[in-house]
């Protein structure tokens, strides 16, 4: 199944008067009604704070000011989340609060998926368990989303225990895109050729994460060693012209994060925020939500913010509303 040519029935022009005078209103409630896509989005983190309250009574409160390094989130999320979703039914309940937080957001294509290495951890070993969990999920709760399930991969890991735990993945077709996360420096990006050849033989969309922390070059080697689709963040592509016109020159589309990029002290400001320039060299960028319970922004906060910021005017936030929710 070759999933990079599915197109989401929601075409350009039948929202974009509506999103166009949500943005200019200011008002979310009005945006939050508009589709739009998540495709950066790391599900145990990305749920809503309500639902998970009124579910278990804990108040996960908002992060308040910025952190300098990806051990700090770790250690925020460790003291405010803790073992929260630790188990296979509080895993659940994460997933939950995901599809829920997408519901209300008006997110109609969401990306999200499980870690290979959960499959035992929290699913007995069983795939299909793992998979009809996501699917009861979706369909209690959003019914409506076009779910788009993702197979992820932690650097952290050895990388023959990823590729042991990513087969009984790589024998379903139900499986999107697959996704290669935390610390860009862990290991050599071409430790992993084997099981990116071996998801693109299965027409998966490749993505991963690269020039959060690293630099342009990073971003270019991890797209031309894993012949990736899309690069979650990428936003140190913007250090180099040169590479930013290899990426639009190649369709290479970066799934950008911009207030996860500010509180993780990436980006000095939104105003600053390297996705205008990124945009301005042809690069094609999306806008995504990263961890909404620790950085506190839907994706729609993160478009009017764009606005209120005046990085980006309302008709080329239209053009990147639609970049999200079309394959090409």
């Amino acid at each position: 199944m070759n999933r990079r040519n599915s197109n989401h029935p929601n075409g350009i022009n039948q929202y974009r008067e509506q999103f166009l005078t949500a943005l200019r209103q200011r008002s979310l409630a009005d945006i939050k009604k508009i589709p739009k896509a998540d495709l950066h989005n790391h599900f145990l983190l990305g749920g809503n704070r309500e639902y998970i309250n009124e579910k278990t009574g804990v108040a996960i409160p908002p992060l308040r000011k910025k952190l300098e390094s990806m051990e700090a989130m770790h250690q925020w999320v460790g003291e405010n989340v803790g073992d929260l979703f630790d188990g296979e039914e509080k895993r659940i309940l994460a997933i939950e609060a995901c599809f829920q937080q997408a519901k209300e957001d008006g997110v109609s294509v969401l990306d999200i998926g499980e870690d290979v290495w959960a499959n035992g951890y929290y699913y007995q070993k069983d795939i299909d368990r793992l998979i009809e969990t996501f699917h009861r999920v979706h369909k209690n709760i959003a019914p409506e989303i076009e779910f788009r399930f993702q197979i992820g991969l932690s650097r952290h890991c050895k990388i023959e225990l990823l590729e042991a735990w990513i087969e009984p993945f790589l024998e379903k077709d139900c499986f999107h895109s697959i996704d290669l996360y935390s610390d860009e420096l862990a290991q050599p990006i071409t430790n992993f050729k084997k099981i990116y050849r071996k998801a693109k033989e299965r027409g998966l969309i490749l993505k991963a994460h690269a020039g959060e922390w690293g630099d342009a070059n990073s971003v270019k080697q991890a797209v031309e060693e894993l012949e990736l689709n899309e690069v979650q963040h990428g936003i140190a592509a913007a250090d180099s012209v040169k590479i930013m016109y290899w990426l639009a020159d190649n369709n290479i589309q970066l799934n950008v994060c911009p207030t996860s990029n500010v509180m993780l002290g990436r980006v000095e400001k939104f105003k600053k925020h390297p996705i205008r320039r990124l945009y301005d060299h042809g690069v094609r960028v999306t806008v995504n939500s990263d961890d909404v319970l620790v950085f506190g922004q839907s994706v729609s906060e993160e478009y009017l913010k764009l606005y209120q910021e005046k990085v980006f005017n309302p008709e080329e936030l239209e053009i990147i509303r639609n970049y999200g929710l079309q394959r090409f």
